[in-house]
């Protein structure tokens, strides 16, 4: 009877405990489940950040930004040439022989004339690494080159530069970085934080003062150097050119500006102590990129040129390209078209050279447009043997690879344009970048310090000067070009834009010994 009682008890409590253990399997497998798909979910998820070697996307971000070692395009085929060619040099380079230099520029960029800018310097920069590789007599190091992304609008600058200072660290041995891009506020982020962890940086286009150091008698980027000028020498240049008259001049200006127009328009207001007129603002988007609404503003801001006394004939423009090639249209429709109008502005207006959007019959309607290029082809093509601060035979250096860059073992490296003079300075920056590199490589290293790299700068001058295809490279202590050659260009109603003549920030060429006054 007991055995009886007992057996349906135990039936029971064992059902109990079965179904309990059954419920606790069912939770851990599920969890085992769950937590495979988690793990399984996070690795197909970094797999597909990946874009190429040293190349990613950020977390909440489509762009691949990094440093690319690889022969990597970021998606545009028309840089595809040269990042082969600058592929197939790095791979003939032995480990152990060669140090690293990052060209830094925004390749994730989508406005056709950022990209072609991008590509134009992507050309010149290997051109010189092939040229410090093949023909400097077995000079070291070796240069291997890479491509650094901070992104579109450099949004990404912080996950580059740690990136680069890994390389730095590491058996990359990244000795500089070059290029850098537009003078925006990130990129003079960028720089900051490079030249703070030791890093030299070579800038090509950057020509905004506070990206420079020496202002105010500060070196807030410490290794930092530029081959091209800083606004106010472009725009002393331009006044020596223009002889610009302020009670016949008017600027007009980016508020609140970045770093670039800002910069140009403290400069152009300079210029302008005592006109009648006040300065006309205008308000881009924070992107400049963009066309944004300014095209209404300048459409405005034209009747007021028009309103100007009879004698202006000047206007100077802080502003950047997207929005310069807006108040040139807007010019072109102006009512008082039988008066002749000059516009001055800065490197920004090389990019109208291209630029399909600009309605060049408003430069047949007396008006003209000039601004200073970093460099330009023609500028020293018929330049007289005794002129200083460049040559003839400097800039052939360079159109002689040109001329052996549509086939190996040069090219090939795309098709080449030199008008924006993109090519030729991203050719002098990175000239440059080796220059300072094998001078501070000791006798029988193979690499130099990186402190030492920047400690260069200071003597690039004298006897021991850069002659760069733009021009004599005479840096002063600060690592700004001294009394650079300025080309003044002028774009041309029928495509193009023509060469004028060089200008100096200083009036007149620097010396033959080319040293900065005290």
């Amino acid at each position: 009877m007991a055995d009886g009682v007992r057996s349906p008890l135990v039936r029971w409590l064992r059902e109990i405990w079965e179904i309990r253990l059954y419920r606790y399997l069912a939770l851990l497998v599920t969890a085992a489940v769950l937590t495979g798909l988690v793990f399984a979910v996070r690795a197909v998820t970094d797999e597909d950040r990946s874009c190429a070697p040293g190349v990613a996307r950020p977390a909440g971000s489509d762009e691949c930004v990094g440093v690319a070692t690889g022969a990597y395009d970021f998606g545009h085929p028309q840089l595809r040439d040269a990042v082969r060619a600058i592929d197939r040099e790095n791979d003939r380079l032995k480990a152990g022989d060669y140090v690293t230099v990052a060209l830094m520029l925004p390749y994730t960029a989508s406005t056709p004339s950022t990209l072609s800018d991008i590509q134009h310097e992507v050309q010149g920069a290997y051109l010189a690494q092939w040229q410090a590789n093949h023909t400097s007599n077995g000079q070291a190091p070796a240069i291997r080159l890479v491509l650094a992304n901070p992104g579109a609008t450099s949004d990404h600058w912080e996950t580059m530069v740690d990136r680069l200072e890994r390389m730095a660290k590491g058996a990359d041995r990244l000795r500089a970085v070059a290029g850098v891009g537009q003078s925006t506020d990130n990129n003079k982020k960028a720089v900051a934080e490079l030249t703070r962890r030791g890093i030299p940086v070579v800038g090509a286009s950057i020509t905004a003062d506070n990206l420079a150091n020496g202002q105010n008698g500060k070196d807030p980027f410490p290794g930092l150097a530029r081959v091209s000028p800083t606004n106010t020498d472009e725009a002393r240049a331009l006044a020596s050119f223009a002889k610009v008259d302020a009670g016949r001049a008017l600027l007009v200006y980016d508020k609140p500006g970045d770093p670039y127009t800002r910069t140009l328009q403290t400069s152009f207001a300079a210029l302008l102590k005592g006109s009648p007129y006040e300065p006309q603002p205008f308000t881009p988007p924070a992107d400049r990129t963009q066309e944004g609404t300014t095209a209404n503003t300048f459409r405005q801001i034209t009747h007021l040129v028009c309103d100007t006394s009879a004698e202006t004939d000047t206007i100077l423009f802080a502003g950047r390209h997207t929005q310069l090639r807006q108040f040139v249209n807007a010019l072109g429709t102006r009512g008082c078209q039988n008066r002749k109008f000059t516009v001055l502005t800065g490197n920004e207006g090389s990019y109208l050279s291209g630029d399909k959007k600009l309605d060049r019959t408003a430069l047949t309607h007396n008006l003209s447009v000039r601004y200073t290029s970093l460099a330009h082809p023609d500028a020293w093509v018929n330049a007289p043997v005794t002129l200083r601060g460049g040559s003839a035979a400097d800039a052939k250096v360079l159109t002689d690879l040109l001329a052996r860059s549509a086939r190996e073992p040069v090219g090939p490296i795309g098709d080449i344009a030199l008008e924006d003079g993109q090519l030729i300075i991203g050719f002098d920056a990175m000239t440059l970048a080796v220059h300072g590199i094998r001078e501070a490589t000791p006798d029988g290293a193979t690499a130099p310090p990186l402190a030492d790299v920047g400690l260069q700068w200071p003597q690039v001058k004298g006897s021991l000067r850069v002659s760069g295809a733009s021009g004599w490279i005479c840096l002063d202590v600060h690592g700004n070009p001294y009394d650079k050659a300025v080309p003044i260009v002028e774009l041309h109603p029928d495509g193009g834009s023509r060469f004028v003549r060089i200008a100096w920030p200083e009036g007149k060429p620097p010396t033959t010994e080319c040293l900065p006054p005290s």
